[in-house]
């Protein structure tokens, strides 16, 4: 990461401090400095495992902005007609290599230390983070080839079942994890396990499950919740149409391709 890899000791006494780790992690948020954010909740991993909701958000949020960063990058680099193309390929062995990287902190955090915290739970913590390796073990799967690009994608798909899992048995219809996990879930066995019947599937019995309980949704939970219903919905469109056009032109088939560069893609949670 760009920013200082020592950010933590500048501030006294704060290394040991759970409580100032945290209000520093929400003030590199408020200043969108995300590599800090993301050192400072590797810090807190390190001395309270358990953490609260609102610190496994700040983790969350702290590495989802800046694995997103990069994975816009590689994208943006990754397609055949760039100029310079050999400056191209070396560049993207670069934004490759901090992905690589990063995810790899964030799986070590959460393999080694948080989802043994929880395991055997069975809640909605444990589902967050099963889910959240997966979606990194996903990200790693998108820039590999061959059969790293399989060992990723399985792993992501072992993660996501084991959430999924528990999901099913213990939230309800229409909680935000829940339909989240479905959404990513979905756009896994679609660009990564090359499965369109399955994700469709997958996203559309989330959906219907949830708008039959939509009249059980809380105050706090109904603007997240519908918000991944219509991410879910959007998907199922585009997918629908990904799917009909192939067949059109090339016959039915089993085997589905993620979304051409400049095309359209399948949005996530």
């Amino acid at each position: 990461m760009a920013t200082d890899e020592n950010i933590v000791a500048k501030f006294d006494g704060t290394a040991d401090s759970a409580e100032k780790l945290v209000d520093l992690a929400r003030i590199a948020e408020q200043a969108e400095r995300y590599d800090d954010m993301c050192k400072f909740m590797k810090a807190l991993v390190a001395v309270k495992k358990d953490l609260s909701v609102e610190e496994r958000n700040l983790l969350s949020v702290a590495y989802k902005n800046v694995v997103g960063s990069r994975r816009a990058s590689w994208r943006t680099l990754n397609v055949d007609d760039q100029t310079e193309q050999a400056l191209v390929e070396t560049y993207k062995s670069v934004v490759e290599k901090e992905l690589g990287d990063i995810t790899g902190q964030i799986l070590n955090l959460l393999t080694e230390s948080l989802i043994p915290q929880v395991q055997g739970r069975k809640d909605e913590s444990e589902v967050f983070y099963q889910k959240m390796a997966a979606d990194y073990y996903r990200y790693r799967s998108e820039y590999n080839d061959g059969d790293a690009e399989q060992a990723e994608g399985k792993k992501a798909t072992d993660h996501y079942e084991a959430a999924y899992s528990i999901a099913k048995e213990k939230l309800a219809e229409t909680h935000p994890t829940r339909l989240g996990l479905a959404l990513n879930y979905s756009v896994c066995y679609y660009e990564i396990l090359k499965q369109p019947e399955k994700a469709c599937s997958l996203a559309k019995e989330a959906f219907d499950a949830a708008i039959q309980k939509l009249d059980s949704l809380t105050d706090e939970s109904y603007k997240d919740s519908t918000l991944i219903m219509q991410l879910l919905r959007d998907n199922l469109t585009l997918w629908t149409s990904e799917n009909q056009d192939a067949e059109a032109e090339d016959g039915p088939t089993d085997t589905a391709k993620a979304p051409a560069d400049g095309g359209a893609e399948a949005v996530e949670d």
